[in-house]
């Protein structure tokens, strides 16, 4: 039973922290994946095939994939609240400049430096939670972070449609507008960061003497807990077997996720919609997504059981993107695509709340970050693969197959970590599975 001193720091430290870094999340997300909406006119204006705009899509967690890892080490080295800053400031303007492509090198080029500029800022508001709340709460303040994603595109779809109708004013095209207006947040809210976000518990002034030093108490001897090697090593996070794993699993959850943002309103649009109804469309499954993933991550954090909770949703994504393969009307793509936003976003806070649960310090960071990035390019595989495909047959069904292999994929590699870490592991351990 939590006792109330618990109850009360908890509580202060949700609503400080998490509406925040789910604003964050929120608007980088937009910025990530407002090129699938872009391309509803974009490519047609700059005659990109779907071989290029699945590739220039892609390429973004190339430049993701290089930079992640010593992106969130300076983030634990010089903490969350600049290094933040400096991510949101940079992406904001890269994302910008999307609005000046003129061509296919000026399109991989800025998708490039976006995956560059951002790189750090997933993970290390991951790890930024981690400095902040118990493991056994971690799941689920995980969950209501990552909601931003499916909310992003339940509230962005709509806006970006809305904005595509802006073509023709100052002698821009309507996706040069839903660029450089979504861009604009972000760059301001890199400054607030510099006044807003505290970097450790330890300097909370915002917290009473009493509640700062029972969240600092509780934090150090969760961190005491774990064995010595797992603290400080920068390799231990890198080569950790486990941390390949998650990795790997990662990467077949985050090939679907950018799947969706990338080409679902393509594969709406299909059906002969306006942009605006696409948008319209495209926030349902994003919506069910939200509620569904909260309440999954819950029920991962009172039952203590993490390994089926992400099988489970892989396999339910799976199925929905085999079902998007061969739907013939809009209301089944809008119900398949429901399944697959539900089970993407329902598998990742009990992924993300494994790694932290046996690494600390910089290992955690390294380990985050390693995760995030290699699991990552599966947002460069999926969405290439798909344009290729797409190319060769005139149809979307190979592509959404093989994502839905890859889904599946990450729910037998859940399954073999399990059962591989079981007989070593200590019932603490055991715990997490």
């Amino acid at each position: 039973m939590a006792s109330e001193l618990e109850t009360r720091v908890l509580r202060k430290i949700t609503m400080r922290i998490v509406p925040f870094v789910m604003l964050l999340y929120f608007v980088a997300f937009i910025d990530r994946v407002n090129l699938g909406f872009a391309a509803l006119t974009m490519n047609k204006d700059l005659g990109f095939s779907p071989s290029v705009f699945g590739f220039g899509a892609g390429i973004f967690f190339l430049g993701y994939f290089l930079f992640e890892v010593p992106s969130n080490l300076i983030l634990h080295k010089v903490g969350a609240r600049i290094w933040i800053a400096r991510v949101m400031v940079t992406w904001g303007i890269v994302s910008g400049a999307m609005a000046f492509v003129q061509g296919s090198t000026s399109f991989y080029s800025l998708r490039f430096l976006l995956g560059v500029a951002e790189a750090g800022f997933f993970p290390g508001i991951i790890l930024y939670l981690s400095y902040w709340f118990p493991t056994r709460q971690r799941a689920a303040v995980t969950a209501i972070f990552m909601a931003a994603a499916p909310l992003s595109t339940a509230l962005g779809s709509p806006l970006s449609g809305a904005l595509l109708g802006m073509h023709g004013m100052m002698g821009l095209a309507g996706w040069q507008w839903m660029f450089i207006i979504e861009a604009i947040p972000a760059v301001i809210l890199g400054f607030v960061v510099l006044g807003y976000m505290t970097d450790r518990p330890e300097q909370a002034k915002w917290l009473s003497d009493e509640e700062r030093s029972w969240l600092v108490d509780t934090m150090n001897a969760e961190q005491a807990a774990r064995p010595a090697e797992a603290k400080h090593s920068i390799l231990r996070g890198l080569a950790d077997i486990r941390i390949i794993a998650l990795s790997m699993v990662y990467f077949g959850t985050s090939a679907g996720l950018y799947t969706l943002g990338i080409w679902a309103p393509q594969i709406i649009k299909e059906f002969g919609l306006t942009s605006m109804q696409v948008g319209l469309l495209n926030a349902i499954p994003a919506t069910l997504a939200i509620a569904a993933m909260i309440l999954w991550a819950r029920h991962s954090d009172k039952s203590g059981e993490r390994t089926w909770h992400v099988v489970g949703a892989c396999v339910l994504a799976s199925a929905g993107l085999v079902l998007a393969g061969f739907a013939t009307t809009v209301i089944a793509v809008i119900v398949a695509l429901s399944l697959v936003n539900i089970g993407v976003s329902a598998a990742k806070p009990p992924l993300w709340s494994m790694p932290t649960m046996f690494l600390s310090g910089s290992a955690a960071a390294a380990g985050i970050a390693t995760i995030n990035s290699i699991g990552n390019l599966g947002g460069f595989v999926g969405p290439s693969m798909i344009g290729w495909i797409k190319d060769v047959t005139g149809s979307f069904e190979g592509g959404l197959y093989f994502v839905a292999g890859l889904m599946l994929l990450s729910a037998i590699l859940t399954l073999a970590l399990a059962r591989s870490q079981r007989p070593a592991a200590s019932p603490a351990a055991a715990s997490q599975h």
